[in-house]
Formats: C-alpha cells, structure tokens, sequence
C-alpha cells in the first residue's frame, strides 16, 4: 500500500508502505552495486543548499519553473499561522536555500575547488523536489528519491561510464521483461552557452529510458559545464568533464507495479533475478557510441589508458551479494538483545521518552 497525499488534495506526495519501501531498497541496492563494482564511492548530499550553490549551475535561470525554495517563518507580526493550509504572502523571510531537482548536484559541489582523477566516480543518492504543473503519484511528484552514478575526469571516462551503464540499464529492464525506449533529449543546462547549445544541436547529451511516456532512468554528458562552475581540475590543469546516470526510484517502483499487476513480493523477487544478469551484461559497441564525437567540446590532450575488460565489468557474483548470509548474520541474536533489562531500565521512562525532543 501506498498513502498519497498533497496540498489542496493533490497526489504530488507518497507514503510508502512496507512492501513498496523494501522494492524501492533493492531497486537503490542494485543501482547502487552497479556503481560500486565500477569503483565508484558513495557519498551523501544535505537534501536542500544554499542558493548561492544552486545558482553556480543556472537552476533559477533554466529551471524556474520546477524550483522549491525554503525560508523560515516571519515571527515578528504574528503571521506565522497557517490560513485555509498555507503561508501567505509576508509569512516567510527570505528563502535562503533551494531545494534540487537534481541529486548530482552534491557531487560536484564536494569536489568543488578541487582536483578530481580522470576516472573519478561517486555515487549518491538524495530527496529532488520539483514544482511540476500537475502530479500523478508515484509517476510525477513533488518529492522523490533519485540514485546517480556521476563520473568526474576526462571526456573518454565520462563516455565510457555512459556506455557501460546504458548497457545495464537495457540488460536489466529486458531481463524484467520491460520494454524500455529510448529517446534523445536535450539539456536546458545549455540554454545559455552558445557553443555548448551549438554542440548539443549536432549531437544530443541527453538520453531517457521511457516505459511508454515516462522516463524512469537517463543517461547525460555535461562536458566541462559543472567542472567549469565549480572549478573542478584534472592533474593537467583542464577542467574536469562530468556525465551521470540517474535512477527515479519511484517512477521504477510505477513501472514494476504495474508490470506485476501490483503484486510487489513477484516484483521483488523478479528484481533479485535480473541483477545479476544485468550487472553481467557488457555494453554493445553500437551503445558505446551513444554520445557520438561531435559531443566533444575540446578533447584532452592524453586520454587515460582504457581499463582492461575484467577491471571494466562489474564485480563478480560473490561481490554483487555485497552483504553474504554470514555478513548478514553478523549481528547474531546475543547481539540483539545486547540492552539486558537492567540496561534497558538504566533510564527512567520519563527520560526516554523525551530524549528525542527538541531542546
């Protein structure tokens, strides 16, 4: 069971219920497994910034129409009750902090200022929120869960990770038995950077996986755009090239849904088939050519020796059980009852149950 619930009885929010949450936790899981076999480290992002951060990458000039701002109430007049379930106008100071539409956004802001490997990859995976003109449950909301793979380096690196995880993204919705399209897109980021724009004319940047009309995964290049607004540098000197691949948890959780005729214990079990084929799967040559060329705004001047095939696959199948049964039984039952009673009433009750109130 999923709750959806919004402003003005909207269904721009969800609640996940068990079932669905343990989906959604394995379908994050694979993703997420797919990054690290390829090395990428994990990092995590604060779920708004400040939007000195944001503006860096021309959200409010590109964006407008999709941003959330947050500022904290205005307590000087007593205008800080809500009326007919809302703020009105002079009952917020000014919004300081944006929250993203976007979850790569952290990564780039992490390394900001700094020098990145030409085969550097993290992944994250963070709350967006989007100012959508209308909203359709789990298919469009306002707040939604979304997993990136994100590589920093050189343009081949950048590519080469595109190309890997195309394949996967294929391999793995063909092995659910989902037929996933695949359309070209373009990039606002490059709304307002002529040569940027001129070069996603001659070649798209952009690729969507689209079960029918939604997009539940894409593939992107961004060349040197975010490792320019955040001066972020290679061991040469040049700004470092970025591409990410991201995953709408809850757009997959849609999809599976209704493939499985709303029987998630099948879904799940159908996830925990098919992943380890798709981490298998390699990427086709015609994949590897996704993002052709042209693509390129300025080649570097050495290219990173490619990694052998076997460092370029995903890890075997005793790494993509990340957590074997006896990791997983780590915490045998001693340890779960590791507070004894007499620790368990170390706290009178009445300092526990106002331990996790605000001070």
């Amino acid at each position: 069971m999923t709750r959806l619930t919004g402003s003005d009885g909207e269904p721009a929010l969800a609640i996940l219920g068990p079932q669905a949450t343990s989906l959604v936790k394995e379908l994050d899981r694979v993703f997420t497994g797919w990054g690290l076999a390829d090395g990428a480290e994990e990092i995590s992002a604060p779920p708004l910034f400040p939007v000195t951060d944001l503006e860096k990458f021309d959200v409010y000039t590109n964006f407008p129409h999709l941003a959330w701002v947050a500022g904290s109430l205005e307590l000087t007049e007593d205008q800080f009750k809500p009326v007919d379930g809302r703020f009105g106008p002079g009952t917020v100071t000014e919004a300081r902090y944006g929250l993203p539409h976007a979850t790569c956004y952290g990564a780039y802001l992490f390394h900001e200022g700094g020098q990145v490997a030409d085969d550097s990859l993290v992944t994250l995976v963070n709350r967006c929120f989007r100012n959508e003109d209308h909203y359709s449950g789990l298919r469009r909301l306002a707040s939604f869960q979304m997993r990136e793979i994100v590589a920093l380096g050189s343009f081949d690196h950048t590519q080469q990770v595109l190309a890997r995880f195309t394949g996967r993204i294929q391999a793995f919705a063909g092995a659910l038995g989902i037929e996933l399209g695949r359309a070209a897109a373009g990039d606002p980021f490059f709304r307002n950077d002529n040569g940027r724009a001129l070069m996603q004319k001659l070649s798209p940047v952009k690729y969507e996986f689209q079960y029918g009309d939604l997009a539940i995964a894409s593939v992107n290049t961004h060349r040197n755009f975010f490792g320019e607004r955040c001066s972020i540098r290679l061991e040469s000197g040049e700004h470092a090239y970025t591409s990410c691949v991201a995953f709408g948890l809850e757009r997959w959780l849609a999809v599976l849904t209704e493939h499985f005729d709303a029987d998630l214990d099948a879904a799940l079990a159908a996830v925990r088939i098919a992943a380890p084929d798709a981490a298998r799967g390699p990427a086709p040559d015609a994949v590897r050519g996704a993002v052709p060329d042209a693509a390129r705004t300025a080649a570097p001047d050495a290219v990173r020796t490619a990694a052998p095939d076997a460092a370029r696959d995903p890890a075997p199948d005793a790494v993509r059980t990340a957590a074997p049964d006896a990791v997983r039984t780590a915490a045998p039952d001693a340890a779960r009852t590791a507070a004894p009673d007499a620790v368990r009433t170390a706290a009178p009750a009445a300092a526990v149950r106002t331990a996790a109130e605000p001070s």
